[in-house]
């Protein structure tokens, strides 16, 4: 069992950035880590993922703006938002999965966190 806990989120100017953090219960080496945002009367869609291997990939509105990374001595997971825009405007989550696997649907996760809230003024 594993339990995520996101941080980080907030109010910010179009323009601005912002590093989400999600925080893992136990070790989280053997998992694939992920992403995923969902606007309000929206569905919940893929952001970026990381594989146990550090591969990575990204939804192509956020690709060269956003970075996942990895940091499994602290069981963390990160985002990094630069130049963030309305858009961007979600509660973001993370998700995990014990697998070797790089995944970008939300059907291929099993652990959530509670998610942050992201706002982006124009």
């Amino acid at each position: 069992q594993v339990q995520l806990v996101e941080s980080g989120g907030g109010l910010v100017q179009a323009g601005d950035s912002l590093r989400l953090s999600c925080a893992a219960s136990g070790g989280t080496s053997s998992y694939g880590l992920g992403w995923f945002r969902q606007a309000p009367g929206k569905e919940r869609e893929f952001v970026a993922a990381i594989s146990r291997n550090f591969g990575v990939i990204y939804k192509d509105s956020v690709k060269g703006r956003f970075t996942i990374s990895r940091d499994n001595a602290q069981n963390t997971v990160y985002l990094q938002m630069n130049s963030l825009k309305p858009e961007d405007t979600a509660v973001y989550y993370c998700a995990a999965v014990f697998s070797a696997g790089l995944y970008f649907t939300s059907k291929d996760y099993k652990y959530w966190g509670q998610g942050t809230q992201v706002t982006v003024s124009s």
